[in-house]
């Protein structure tokens, strides 16, 4: 017997569709958790006031490691969002810049930054609304979660 999951699987005719409108979601899903992921668009949020150095990015952004600042100005970089200029001095100087792409990803990522801000009392309430009915329905036993 199949699997749910075998049992849904996608006919080969819908694994490429031909309107231009349409997307590959697994494309769209890796571009998605790039540019979502948190590092990334506070990085994105401080190059959008201007070429920064490495450590003024770490300075600004707390809580970031080395290894991982390294890691997403890299992949920001391969995906066209920012680039990377080293000027030989000694020691050679490296600025991290937004490219077009990146300035034009500045607009979104800002409007999601000032909506999570102005929205952030009106989901602590709902959080707290939704942990406060969870306790009363099931005081002495755990929630089984169906994933």
């Amino acid at each position: 017997m199949k699997s749910p999951q075998e049992r849904t699987a996608a006919s080969p005719g819908h694994i490429r569709v031909s309107d231009i409108q349409s997307h590959d979601c697994r494309a769209v899903s890796a571009i998605l958790s790039r540019i979502g992921d948190k590092w990334s668009v506070l990085i994105i949020q401080r190059l959008g006031e201007g070429p920064r150095r490495f450590n003024e990015i770490k300075r600004m952004i707390g809580g970031i490691s080395q290894r991982m600042l390294t890691l997403t100005l890299r992949n920001l970089e391969r995906d066209g969002l920012v680039s990377r200029t080293v000027t030989p001095t000694v020691p050679p100087r490296v600025d991290y810049a937004l490219t077009e792409l990146g300035r034009d990803l500045l607009v979104p990522v800002s409007a999601l930054g000032q909506w999570a801000i102005a929205h952030t009392p009106c989901i602590e309430a709902a959080r707290a609304r939704f942990d406060a009915a969870e306790a009363a329905q099931t005081p002495h036993q755990e929630r089984v979660s169906a994933g």
